[in-house]
């Protein structure tokens, strides 16, 4: 094939260019109509739902939603707008459909680099916990409790010190060890990487490991959860599972501990076939095992081992 004429080659260099600048003015423009239209309540909940099914196409859409006029607490509005049918559970899958659209705009201002800490320092994750604190199971909260875990999931996939301080001063534990008890595998899957990532900070181990209370609430879930996994396997789940034991044999009195308190399901080949297609998985699993072998095995009184 010949080479086009150098004229005509440039020329089409600066015909795509213009047409790809032309494609993301039109997409800006789009983006900054539907922020305005949230906040008319009439035009709302057409917005959520077009801004929070092409999220991912808008660039830079956590900075404009977050500096825009109005915005945020429109959408606080409308997390607000569905307390009062928590409790009774009462919540429709329409209602639930439309706040987990502001939740999903949420998420993105929480995971974006420029807006992450201003939404930490507005303390918006509190907001959400009102959703992670019910137990009805139906679908509509069962789909509010995992868009929550969601926008959590990403202020904590950043490793930041800072947002664990902040999350460790909140009830986000807690609420993530209720769902890893209660919830759907997906969310107990979600609500374990978040209590995973705090583990792998070192204020977050501190914290876990500081008192007899905190780290045997923590190690009666993980017991729980892999009882049943034994039932119903599911290899992502377990894979954090493994994590979050893993890491808690770095801190010393931890490690004694689970000499006697991890299950034997994880000493024994239970596993062996959920984790043979997960390489890194089955690695920490050695691991842990290798830790806790050399920790040695603790006496059945334990508590006295965190005291300080």
């Amino acid at each position: 094939m010949a080479n086009l004429p150098p004229s005509l080659s440039m020329k089409s260099v600066a015909l795509s260019g213009a047409s790809s600048s032309s494609s993301n003015d039109r997409k800006l423009l789009s983006a900054e109509q539907l922020i305005l239209d949230l906040s008319n309540p009439e035009l709302r909940e057409n917005a959520l739902h077009e801004l929070s099914k092409k999220r991912e196409i808008f660039q830079d859409l956590a900075p404009l939603l977050w500096h825009s006029v109005g915005t945020i607490p429109a959408l606080l509005q409308e997390i607000i707008s569905v307390y009062p049918v928590l409790s009774p559970p009462t919540m429709t899958p329409a209602q639930s459909n439309r706040v987990c659209n502001a939740l999903a705009l949420l998420q993105c201002v929480a995971s974006h680099t420029d807006t992450r800490m201003l939404f930490l320092k507005a303390h918006l994750p509190l907001y959400l916990y009102a959703f992670l604190n019910t137990s009805s199971k139906s679908r509509p909260f069962e789909y509010l409790r995992l868009t929550s875990l969601g926008v959590i999931g990403a202020l904590v996939k950043v490793d930041d010190s800072e947002v664990i301080r902040f999350l460790l001063q909140t009830e986000i534990v807690p609420l993530c060890l209720r769902t890893m008890e209660n919830g759907s595998e997906l969310s107990k899957t979600v609500a374990t990487f978040i209590v995973q990532k705090v583990l792998l900070d070192d204020v977050g181990l501190e914290y876990m490991c500081t008192t007899a209370e905190r780290f045997f609430a923590l190690g009666r879930v993980l017991g729980n959860m892999v009882t049943s996994l034994a039932e119903g396997p599911s290899p992502r789940l377990l894979k954090h599972i493994i994590r979050c034991y893993l890491r808690l044999t770095d801190n010393p009195r931890a490690c004694d501990a689970l000499g006697s308190c991890l299950p034997d399901l994880l000493r024994d080949a239970t596993f062996s076939g959920c984790l043979y297609d997960d390489p890194p998985a089955m690695q920490w699993l050695q691991q842990l095992l290798h830790n806790i072998k050399v920790g040695g095995r603790a006496p059945q009184g334990l508590a006295h081992m965190f005291v300080n």
